[in-house]
């Protein structure tokens, strides 16, 4: 496999994994804006634009667009994130360039009409609703409003149904005009496609893009706080985290390996003591989430109103050990994990295509598979219980609950337990 990458006049990279043995390729646009690049009147702007994006062109219907790919026996698909926006396709080789027309045209030429608006209005209100009927979904929009309260980042992706419903098209359009500009843009691509033949593409159907004058994003500050919603709902699904690390920071890799020995898997410490030995839940896992300039680090269950009180102090307790007691066979395990995962994501072009696009948004340069081996095995046990003690030390949490919460002990103690 080899990486090529190229920068156009307009600012746009576009990057590519040559795997010739496949008669496929995936390939997508995505953007350097999402949830935290909006404003406090445009919360839930970005994902609407990416919903509007397939709803009409000034050279195809919606149908069209949707009838076009699909006879060609290929799927398209978009995603909307905290920091950036994805636009994806899958195809045989040969109808790649129809894939890139598709794609330009989409993110070029919406009409956002006015009938289609309230209709996707409409449907993102409902998906608004359905979150918020799932517990499992909702305690994480709690959960990061509590991390990083007042801020795009600690928003909902969905945005709100007043927000929602109160986008006109032109509002989608002053955003896309400011945020969609080519320095913030990357086209990236893996299977069977040809580096150079793509960059032509790129280069004809993005060429009037404007190069640059995206907003810079309102800068994270984690602060900490509790949310708790009581409802009557079965299980009480509760969420507790503290100030991760960023992408770029000397801990990632510590605590990307910290939370899957604490929660990654049937084998993690969080499993073993909660659900095997003591039985006070059926799901419990722990997360980090990387951030350009900020992070979270997590453990998420779910368990009955008589269980409550007593799950919490015994994920706290599990925090506290893993400042102390990491092994290096724990260690090991887990870097086998990632190693292979990394592997794995190597023989899908649509992994391969996301995983090079977000490492340019977020490095500038797309990571080769050995470097990230090499940083990854350089890490042991002792920079694990270090990165453990920074994080877990002097904090202040972030915890969401729902549901039958009342058992959940009071915040202060909690807080107490990380001095």
């Amino acid at each position: 496999m080899t990486v090529r990458t190229t920068t156009l006049d307009n600012g746009m990279t576009v990057i590519t994994d040559a795997m010739p043995h496949l008669e496929s390729a995936a390939l997508g646009v995505w953007v350097k804006s999402g949830s935290r690049s909006e404003t406090e009147q445009q919360h839930g702007v970005s994902h609407l634009l990416e919903h509007m994006a397939f709803k009409g062109t000034t050279r195809r219907s919606a149908r069209e667009i949707a009838e076009t790919i699909e006879s060609v026996g290929g799927d398209i698909n978009a995603a909307t994130s905290i920091e950036h926006t994805g636009y994806f396709a899958r195809v045989l080789k040969d109808d790649v360039a129809l894939a890139a027309d598709i794609l330009s045209d989409i993110l070029q030429n919406s009409v956002f009409d006015e009938n289609e608006l309230a209709r996707e209005q409409r449907v993102i209100c409902q998906e608004i609703g359905a979150t918020h009927d799932n517990p499992d979904d909702h305690v994480f929009d709690l959960f990061q409003e509590a991390a990083f309260p007042d801020q795009p980042i600690g928003r909902t992706i969905l945005g709100t149904e007043g927000s929602v419903r109160g986008f006109s098209a032109d509002t989608i359009r002053a955003y896309m005009d400011q945020h969609y500009v080519g320095d913030q843009m990357v086209i990236s691509a893996a299977g069977n496609v040809n580096h150079d033949e793509l960059v032509d593409l790129a280069h004809d159907r993005f060429h009037q893009l404007k190069r640059s004058g995206a907003p810079v994003p309102e800068k994270a500050n984690y602060v900490g706080g509790e949310f708790r919603e009581v409802s009557d709902h079965e299980q009480a699904h509760i969420v507790l985290g503290l100030e991760g690390r960023p992408y770029n920071s000397d801990g990632f890799y510590a605590a990307q390996i910290l939370s899957s020995i604490l929660g990654g898997g049937m084998s993690s410490r969080l499993f073993q003591e909660v659900r095997e030995r003591r039985g006070l839940c059926y799901s419990v896992y722990a997360f980090h989430w990387a951030f350009a300039d900020s992070g979270v680090f997590g453990v998420a269950a779910a368990t009955g109103a008589e269980d409550v009180e007593e799950l919490l102090p015994v994920m706290l307790e599990e925090l506290q050990k893993s400042t102390r007691d990491i092994t290096d066979a724990e260690v090991s395990r887990v870097r086998a994990q990632i190693r292979a995962g990394l592997l794995m994501s190597l023989e899908s072009p649509s992994s391969r295509a996301g995983q090079l696009a977000r490492q340019q948004i977020l490095w500038g340069r797309p990571i080769p598979l050995q470097e990230t081996v090499d940083r990854i095995n350089r890490i042991d046990a002792e920079r694990v219980r270090h990165v453990a003690g920074q994080m877990f030390s002097g904090a202040k949490p972030a915890i969401a609950g729902i549901g039958p919460v009342k058992g959940i002990p009071d915040y202060s103690r909690v807080a107490d337990s990380f001095k």
